[in-house]
């Protein structure tokens, strides 16, 4: 059984307060990374699949550019193909720092019906991030969509040698303000143990905190059980993939064979 191979039947609008929904419900919403439509399918037709988030950092890849460097064009053009394939699963894309106009970034998103978005604050101040929050909201209600914002603080990813304190201390901050700005939920990246995980909660909210996971990192449970509302995991599925191919292109170099076990997902 699949998770979602129809086209959608749900409107933008419904799928994004689906979103929403899985950000708010007792249980962590789990969202593996995908950056083309293969591997959108490949996902998507695991039965767990309750939705879609891209990685902006693997579709750079995809086509050639480092991460936050690729044209809004190509990134749109890709997510609305991802979105295609979803149907009805909600799809949520990283959509870099929002660019020029986030506002008009976000109402151009909705179009090719993306119902949420990571935007990063790359640590402008904090007023500065708020406002631009508050605009990818505003279009969204423009739009007639409740627009799920993962709002993500770089507290921890840019915060340089900062104290681990003063990084908890600036990602509460920020994101209090984000969420006061119409955010749904707000994206910490980086290794966060059991005690900062804690600390991040009970200072932005129960099942407002959303994590990556990366090497090092808890386990979804892990976070769930610590009040977490969502995880993902960045360009990390895309590395697994390319190792992947890498082993079995030695492999293959040294005389192996395909294995026996490949499925034909594609």
């Amino acid at each position: 059984m699949t998770a979602n191979t129809s086209p959608a039947s749900l409107s933008v609008a419904d799928r994004a307060r689906r979103l929403r929904e899985l950000h708010a419900a007792p249980e962590i919403l789990r969202v593996v990374n995908v950056w083309d439509v293969i591997s959108a399918k490949a996902v998507l037709e695991l039965p767990e699949t309750k939705a879609l988030a891209t990685a902006g950092h693997s579709i750079a890849a995809t086509f050639g550019y480092g991460d936050g460097d690729i044209p809004l064009d190509i990134t749109l053009d890709m997510v609305g193909r991802i979105v295609e394939a979803a149907g009805d699963v909600p799809v949520s894309a990283d959509l870099d720092n929002g660019y020029d106009n986030p506002g008009e970034t976000a109402r151009r998103a909705i179009g090719v019906g993306v119902v949420g978005a990571n935007v990063e604050d790359r640590l402008v101040p904090v007023t500065e991030a708020a406002d631009r929050v508050a605009a990818i909201v505003a279009a969204g209600e423009a739009e007639g969509v409740p627009f799920a914002l993962n709002a993500r603080t770089d507290a921890f990813v840019r915060g340089g040698d900062k104290p681990v304190a003063d990084k908890v201390a600036d990602a509460i901050e920020r994101g209090r303000a984000y969420l006061d700005a119409g955010a749904d939920i707000i994206f910490v990246p980086g290794v966060l143990d059991a005690d900062v995980t804690r600390q991040l909660v009970e200072g932005i909210g129960e099942r407002k905190v959303s994590v990556i996971g990366l090497p090092g990192a808890l386990t979804a449970a892990e976070y769930e059980a610590l009040g977490v509302g969502r995880i993902s995991y960045g360009p990390m599925t895309q590395r697994v993939a390319l190792t992947a191919l890498q082993d079995v292109a030695a492999s293959l170099y040294a005389d192996g064979a395909i294995p026996t076990s490949t499925r034909a997902l594609n």
